[in-house]
């Protein structure tokens, strides 16, 4: 039963490591996995490699976590195989409502984070206004165009693995800002090896990089830090507002997106739906967070 849990916490982080805006980084961290997931990332090293490569196989299944790992890992990429090509439907025939539910499961993620700060101080409550600062300055980045070269993908993959570590921090905006958003979610949906490949050994090199420098700030300075991954949730707020309005040009006769306009919702009947949907999404997150506490 407790795999079948871990399962589902690895679908729900592949599902929100898809959605612009919303981090699997803080599903990790609002069930409750999150330290465990960065020490058994920070464990992939030469010596696990050794103990693999020596046939010492149990060793190396207990320092990497492996169990944990596997489980855990299946559960996203499940998730992310079987959610890419309904959420890309979704945000084209839905798209206020989808991101409305999005909004809120970030508003109760900041709660479910910040609750996890031991001492609110001066130096906790600075963190979280520059994790905040961080976050609204990625909103007023203009998205760059598609790219599909090799060492660009690869970078693409360590940006998109940033939303399994960083809680708040969306990989997939990141990669709408990379303009490979749509690129990747179909190639996904198409089982596109030429495209996935380079993305999957970015990610693995990015999963590696970041449990490192994580591990060490937890150690370190865990107050400060989860302030500033607190602050990248409250940012993240602006990032996936339902109602904004999509700046496109046309480039070599396509459509890219430059930038977005900030509105105030109608008040209409899917303005009540929207809302309806954002209860539910920060329903939904208060019941994980609470079990998971409990």
């Amino acid at each position: 039963m407790k795999n079948f849990i871990l399962f589902l916490k690895g679908a729900a982080m592949g599902a929100a490591n898809v959605i612009p805006g919303v981090s699997g980084g803080t599903v990790a961290f609002i069930t409750g996995i999150y330290e465990r997931l960065i020490v058994a990332l920070k464990n992939i090293d030469l010596e696990s490699l050794r103990l693999f490569f020596s046939g010492s196989f149990s060793e190396f299944s207990k320092r990497v976590d492996l169990n944990f790992l596997s489980i855990l890992f299946l559960g996203v990429f499940v998730s992310i195989l079987s959610l890419a090509k309904v959420l890309e439907l979704a945000f084209e025939n839905y798209e206020v409502l989808t991101l409305s539910f999005f909004f809120g499961l970030i508003m109760a993620s900041i709660l479910a984070v910040g609750n996890k700060i031991e001492k609110i101080n001066s130096s906790s409550i600075l963190s979280f206004v520059f994790g905040t600062a961080i976050a609204v300055s990625i909103a007023f980045l203009p998205p760059a165009q598609a790219n599909s070269s090799f060492f660009y993908l690869v970078l693409c993959g360590v940006a998109a693995v940033s939303s399994m570590i960083l809680p708040g921090l969306s990989g997939s905006y990141v990669l709408l800002l990379m303009g490979n958003y749509v690129l990747v979610l179909r190639a996904v949906s198409s089982f596109d090896f030429s495209i996935l490949l380079p993305m999957v050994l970015g990610c693995i090199a990015g999963l590696v990089l970041l449990s490192r420098l994580l591990s060490y700030l937890f150690a370190n300075f865990k107050d400060q830090t989860i302030g500033i991954l607190t602050g990248f949730v409250f940012g993240s707020l602006l990032i996936i507002w339902p109602w904004k309005t999509t700046l496109t040009e046309s480039l070599a006769g396509q459509e890219k997106a430059t930038g977005y306009i900030w509105n105030l919702p109608e008040v209409n009947g899917q303005f009540f739906l929207s809302i309806t949907l954002i209860v539910a999404g920060f329903s939904l997150v208060y019941l994980l967070e609470k079990k998971s506490v409990g």
